[in-house]
Formats: C-alpha cells, structure tokens, sequence
C-alpha cells in the first residue's frame, strides 16, 4: 500500500495477471538479449570478434534478464475494474500505478501478439482522454480479456458526458 497526494492509503489492484504471462515475458526477453548476440556474432565471423569477457558478462546479464525479469513483472502487474474506475500497476525496473475513471474512458481494445495467441492471453488497453497515454492491462487470459472488455464497454456506453 502506498500513500497518495492527500496522504489516504492506497491498495495495490486486486487481479493478478495469468501465470502464463510469466512464459511470454521469458521469450519475449530471450528473444530481445539474442539479437544483439547475433548481430556481435556476424561481426565475429567478419573478424572483428569481441574479447571473452565481452560475451560472458553480456551471457549473464541475459540469463539473469531472462530468469527474473518474468517473475518479478509476474509479482507487480496487477488490475482491477470497478464500478466507477479501472486500476493497473505495472512495470519491473520501475512501477506504474494508474487509475482511470469510467467518466474519461474513450475506447476498450483486446490485442494479442503471435506468442500470447499461442497460450491463449491478450492485453487489454483503455484509452482516456489522458496525456498520460492508455492503460494496458498485459497477461490476462483470453476469456478474462474478452469479459473484461465487454464490461467496460458497458460501462462506458452508460457513462453521462462525452469522456474528455
């Protein structure tokens, strides 16, 4: 719990994300740490090879990248949809904690990348009429994004106002 502006205690959102976002996360980052390990690799065939303390330091920095990072945004995304606003927190390195008011939300979208449509999950975003940009709620399974973008759908359309 953290304290806001007026000093009221603030709950995390009550709503895990699937545990299979852990798996999406971890591909998503091994993915991201062997790029520049190919690219290194086609200069070395070229002759300019890096020295061996180059690929073990950049070899563990992606394991441990690979390892924690997933389990750790695992422990942080968090949501939750209520009456009157939508709550995510977010992030891994840093943390985002964001609240949208039903009055502001302007679109509801489901998206699913190739690797989350293979284990069945998709982000949800709500758009506001923030600067702050959308809410993204990553990671949810499939039928929980579907419920959960009809629900707000709803309760958007019954929203009084034009959401600006």
């Amino acid at each position: 719990m953290t304290e806001n502006a007026l000093g009221a205690r603030l709950r995390d959102p009550q709503n895990v994300v699937s545990p299979r976002a852990r798996t999406v996360w971890r591909v998503s980052a091994a993915v991201r740490a062997a790029i520049p390990a190919l690219i290194a690799g086609c200069f070395a065939l070229g002759g300019d090879d890096l020295p061996l303390w180059v690929w073990i330091t950049y070899a563990v920095i992606s394991l441990a990248y690979v390892g924690v990072m997933p389990a750790y945004r695992y422990r942080v995304h968090r949501w939750e949809s209520t009456a009157t606003a939508v709550y995510t927190q977010r992030g891994w390195i840093t943390r985002e904690r964001r609240i949208a008011p039903m009055s502001r939300v302007q679109t509801v979208d489901l998206e699913q990348h190739l690797i989350s449509r293979l284990v069945r999950l998709a982000t949800v975003t709500v758009t506001t009429a923030s600067a702050a940009g959308p809410l993204k709620i990553e990671g949810l399974d499939l039928e929980v994004a579907e419920g959960l973008v009809e629900e707000l759908t709803r309760r958007a359309e019954a929203e009084v106002g034009d959401a600006t």
